[in-house]
């Protein structure tokens, strides 16, 4: 027994002494050439000179996640738990003129657009370089600068949106500029975009129309305008866009956010008109494909929308959200026909519950109620039917500020 107890002990000896040497070794080496300061031989992760950039650099994690139950003309089809929105941002100082901003969308396949050459996943990717202290640029993947509020919030923050924010891209390749006035209650912002991600051939494929060809230029301009009235209890933000979508095809966009706020009351309201000579949301050439293989030409989104906020107490916020979306064709070959063919509607009662003061996490109960409604011409000429729509969703909302 004494003699298995000595070969174990020389072994643990040898296997322990090259890294009681080395780790004397490598501090007799610091030591020397560090003037015998002990404490400088463990260096930080972070190196001391990049510390102060921290300081300005925020990492946040934009987090919905609910248990889901899903239904179809009243009849319930699944329930399940679901992520709804992740999407990874980091933004913040570089230099003191230069800032940067990047958010990537974990819920949306990274599937590179071959005219930006960008991932869909990533939302944005842009530096901004103020020249003044009410001037900046901006060059990258740009949020396209549309006016209304639905498309301003977070966008964990909307449970579901209205037709045209919902099919539209909304993130876009190009360059801007914004300038806000000195009494800082107005700001104005003029940008230049792809006005897609994808080239004419894979955005339209086989149902691009004949006589249609693809522009040299496809771009987009968009101006925006942004104000504040009476102290801040009514506040705007309005934009105008022009598309070029194809040759001889364009688009005019016109949203006008407005928001009014009185005490524990806020209330949203936006309008937004698309008139679109070759359809770029695609919600009119699906009524009509059944007859018509092409996308349809000069369609019409005409939209309203409207949030009810009411904060009952500090941790209890009450929300009610009203949406229509109308869709006309104005090229259709009938003489006889309504330009008019559907109508969508939605409804989204909410309760959030914040429990906490010092953190931004909102638990909630809503029901997104959504009726799609036909005119009697799409449904005799394009065999559409009308139906419904519900989704119950329990869960909850939080931009993680993780740094």
């Amino acid at each position: 027994m004494k003699k298995i107890m000595k070969k174990l002990h020389l072994y643990l000896m040898i296997l322990i002494f090259p890294v009681i040497a080395s780790g004397q070794t490598d501090t007799m080496e610091k030591q020397t050439n560090e003037g015998n300061h002990l404490s400088d031989s463990i260096a930080p992760i972070i190196p001391i000179s990049k510390q102060s950039l921290l300081r300005d650099i925020d990492v946040i994690f934009n987090s919905r996640m609910a248990y889901n139950s899903y239904f179809t003309d009243g009849n319930h089809d699944i329930s399940h738990f679901n992520v709804d929105q992740l999407r990874f941002e980091i933004k913040g100082k570089i230099h003191d003129k230069v800032y940067f901003r990047f958010r990537n969308r974990y819920t949306r396949e990274p599937v590179p657009g071959n005219l930006d050459n960008i991932s869909r996943a990533v939302d944005l990717a842009f530096l901004r370089i103020d020249l003044s202290k009410r001037t900046n640029i901006s060059f990258g993947k740009l949020c396209a600068d549309w006016g209304g509020y639905e498309f301003d919030f977070n966008p964990i923050d909307i449970l579901t949106y209205n037709d045209v924010i919902e099919y539209a891209d909304n993130f876009l390749v190009g360059a801007g500029v914004s300038h806000t006035l000195e009494n800082g209650n107005h700001s104005f912002s003029f940008q230049v975009l792809n006005s897609r991600t994808k080239t004419y051939e894979e955005q339209y494929g086989a149902s691009a129309p004949p006589d249609i060809n693809p522009s040299e230029f496809p771009l987009a301009a968009v101006a925006n305008w942004r104000g504040k009235f009476f102290g801040g209890k009514f506040e705007t933000t309005y934009s105008y866009s022009f598309f070029n979508e194809a040759q001889g095809a364009h688009m005019n966009y016109i949203a006008l956010g407005n928001k009014f706020t009185a005490n524990k009351l806020v209330v949203y309201y936006d309008f937004q008109y698309r008139d679109e000579g070759l359809d770029r949301l695609g919600i009119v050439s699906s009524i009509i494909s059944s007859q018509y293989p092409y996308a349809a030409q000069k369609v019409v989104y005409l939209e309203n929308w409207v949030r009810a906020e009411y904060l009952v107490t500090p941790k209890i916020n009450l929300l009610l959200t009203v949406m229509n979306s109308n869709h006309s064709w104005k090229d259709n070959p009938d003489p006889n026909a309504n330009n008019k063919l559907s109508t969508s509607w939605g409804l989204i009662p909410t309760v959030q519950y914040m429990p906490f003061k010092d953190l931004n996490l909102k638990f909630y109960l809503a029901y997104t109620a959504r009726k799609y409604n036909y005119t009697s011409y799409a449904e005799s000429a394009f065999g559409v039917k009308d139906y419904t729509t519900g989704l119950l969703a329990v869960g909850f909302i939080a931009p993680l500020l993780v740094l």
